[in-house]
């Protein structure tokens, strides 16, 4: 009788200590998901194995939690200073103006103008907008343009 007790209780105990089966993102030691991308539609783990070097590294790093930086050096290139948004004002040469193509630096984030709508406001692609990328019509206002 005891031992029925006993092992009633320890089945409780381990039904409630076990994981829940909540979704939850799968990172990899490189820091990857290897859970399909809503952007492309390909896996993250198929992009990253592609930028890697012949060491068998990533040329871009892990993805940091701010990663607006480290998607444009996805786009425009650079080292892992660029992940910073705000060290994209030293990228290429100072532009007077917004313009297609031009690189748009505010303090805290970076895209990339890719258009201009009928109102006026200029089409920014960029990284981290949201959680992901997304191009949609911005203010440029008090922002710092560059180009390549």
């Amino acid at each position: 009788m005891r031992l029925g007790i006993f092992a009633l209780a320890f089945a409780v105990v381990a039904w409630l200590g076990a994981p829940s089966a909540q979704a939850r993102p799968n990172y990899t030691l490189d820091g990857y998901s290897d859970r399909g991308s809503s952007v492309t539609g390909q896996s993250t783990r198929r992009r990253a194995a592609s930028r890697r070097t012949s060491s068998g590294r990533s040329a871009l790093g892990g993805r940091p939690s701010r990663w607006c930086g480290w998607w444009m050096r996805t786009q425009k290139g650079g080292g892992p200073e660029y992940n910073l948004a705000a060290n994209w004002r030293r990228w290429g040469r100072h532009s007077s103006g917004p313009q297609v193509g031009a690189v748009v630096v505010w303090p805290h984030h970076v895209g990339m103008i890719t258009g201009r709508t009928a109102s006026g406001k200029w089409v920014v692609k960029s990284g981290n907008d949201g959680g992901r990328v997304r191009e949609r019509a911005r203010s440029v206002s008090g922002a710092v343009f560059r180009v390549g």
